[in-house]
């Protein structure tokens, strides 16, 4: 088959090499799945750096979500079990984590419902609280993680502020169901956003960005408000005043969703019937800017490592999905 390896670390344009190689082999619990299409992630762009929490063993290939095709057929989301990730025309995963294919999306569709949108349930849901008629402010809202969080905040029945960078992902973002859409480069976000708000603030705000974009969002918040740190996409990792947050009265929690995999995997579950749902009534459904063949998948990695996609980006090794 062919799958994409890493043999050293770098920029995924350069260290990610297409290579004819043995299907891999299940261990016990696992399967094999034809991959029916791969969604591209930033830890795929930060494990080809050598610079994610993660760090599998060399020669490994990227792809950590998938939708994939069992033997006897069915579709299911999958996280491939590294070193046998999803930009391969199979992969391994574990059985007992499958989850069924939603029949109201298609390959490409699937495979991009999964990480990103649980992560923007457990954020905005499980730690947030957010309420309906309350104010969600979003950054990097035309990106594949803030995307979904914008889509699951107006389903939640809140008032969607989007921050973006650039007038293309402004519109994509305008596209998207923003109430509010704030262009970093052509505005002051801080004013913006207190403009927007009457001075208020935000009730709560989704960060996968870090560095600037967490400054301006302990700047933005409300009383009592709530900021939730999901990812640093940015590459700085900010220091927050905890005395800020005494004297303004707001929350900073953290989201490492792949904790729930072995802290309480039920939640995991039932946030996948709900996503389920959510997007058989219409509400959701993942925004895939781009669906590329397998031989593309290293630029579409570094694509998104540069910071010039939107939505997702959905790799498609055996021409399903389109």
């Amino acid at each position: 088959m062919q799958a994409w390896q890493v043999h050293e670390n770098g920029e995924p344009s350069e260290v990610m090499r297409l290579q004819e190689v043995e299907r891999p082999t299940p261990g016990d619990g696992q399967v094999l799945l034809k991959v029916r299409a791969a969604n591209v992630n930033f830890p795929d762009v930060l494990m080809c750096r050598g610079q994610y929490q993660v760090r599998p063993p060399l020669p490994f290939t990227p792809g950590v979500e998938i939708c994939g095709e069992t033997e006897d057929g069915r579709r299911v989301i999958a996280n491939p079990v590294l070193p046998y990730g999803g930009f391969a025309e199979y992969a391994v995963a574990d059985a007992a984590a499958l989850l069924p294919a939603p029949d109201a999306l298609d390959d490409a569709e699937t495979a991009a419902l999964h990480i990103g949108y649980q992560t923007g349930w457990f954020g905005l849901h499980r730690r947030a609280a957010l309420q309906a008629g309350e104010t969600l402010l979003v950054h990097a809202a035309a990106g594949g993680v803030g995307s979904a969080a914008v889509q699951l905040g107006k389903a939640a029945g809140a008032t969607v502020i989007g921050v973006v960078g650039g007038a293309g992902k402004a519109a994509v973002a305008r596209e998207l169901g923003c109430d509010v859409v704030i262009d970093r480069r052509a505005e002051d976000v801080v004013g913006a956003v207190k403009a927007a708000t009457g001075g208020r603030g935000a009730d709560v705000i989704y960060d996968p960005v870090g560095g600037e974009a967490y400054t301006q969002s302990a700047k933005t918040v409300a009383f009592e408000g709530r900021i939730v740190v999901v990812g640093f996409a940015s590459g700085t990792i900010p220091s927050p005043a905890l005395n800020h947050a005494l004297v303004k009265n707001y929350s900073i929690m953290g989201l490492h969703w792949g904790l729930y995999a072995t802290k309480n995997p039920k939640l995991i579950l039932d946030c996948h019937q709900r996503l389920t749902e959510l997007a058989a009534e219409g509400a959701i459904k993942p925004l895939v800017s781009e669906r590329v063949p397998l031989a593309e998948a290293a630029a579409a990695v570094q694509r998104l490592g540069d910071g010039v996609t939107t939505g997702r980006v959905t790799v498609l090794p055996n021409g399903a999905g389109a």
